[in-house]
């Protein structure tokens, strides 16, 4: 052993073993161990990307959702305000019929009133003329009775007007 590191057959025939043998491992474990991995791998990598279109694709979705519900939430907010503007509408015409129908109402009442004014003034005025009548008659009585002069006619005249009052005479 003179020499520390000798090149004779035996290591050569050792490093060339050696070397077939590790690649002849490194084939088995690839094909056993590497590729199962690389498989794997290659699976998971499949499976983000897949995961990553759908997700995207699934935005897009939730985008033109989003995007038809605020147009219908537009088309209710518009429907709405119509529904509100016609009830407005309908309650103005419906005041517009009750203030209309009020004041026909009243009309009709103001009308009545003056009605019946108009004949109780007849009544007062063929009560007045009732009165004037019996007036007349007593007066009549009185001048046959006492077959009077004109100072008694007078003064009779002027005791039935204070009879009668002077307010009477005057409407």
């Amino acid at each position: 052993m003179e020499r520390l590191f000798t090149l004779d057959a035996q290591l050569l025939f050792d490093t060339v073993v050696l070397a077939l043998s590790m690649l002849v491992l490194f084939t088995l474990l690839s094909y056993l161990l590497f590729n199962p991995v690389r498989d794997m791998l290659e699976k998971r990598r499949q499976r983000i990307v897949d995961d990553q279109e759908t997700a995207k694709r699934e935005k897009e979705e939730a985008i033109c959702y989003k995007a038809e519900y605020e147009k219908k939430l537009k088309e209710v907010d518009k429907e709405a305000q119509e529904i509100l503007s016609a009830a407005r509408k309908k309650a103005l015409q419906n005041e517009a019929k009750i203030v209309a129908e009020a004041k026909e109402e009243a009309a009709r009442i103001i009308a009545r009133a003056n009605a019946e004014i108009e004949l109780e003034k007849k009544r007062a005025l063929d009560d007045m003329k009732q009165e004037m009548i019996t007036i007349a008659s007593m007066m009549a009585q009185k001048v046959v009775a006492a077959s009077i002069d004109t100072k008694v006619q007078e003064s009779l005249i002027d005791e039935t007007l204070k009879e009668m009052g002077e307010g009477t005479w005057l409407s």
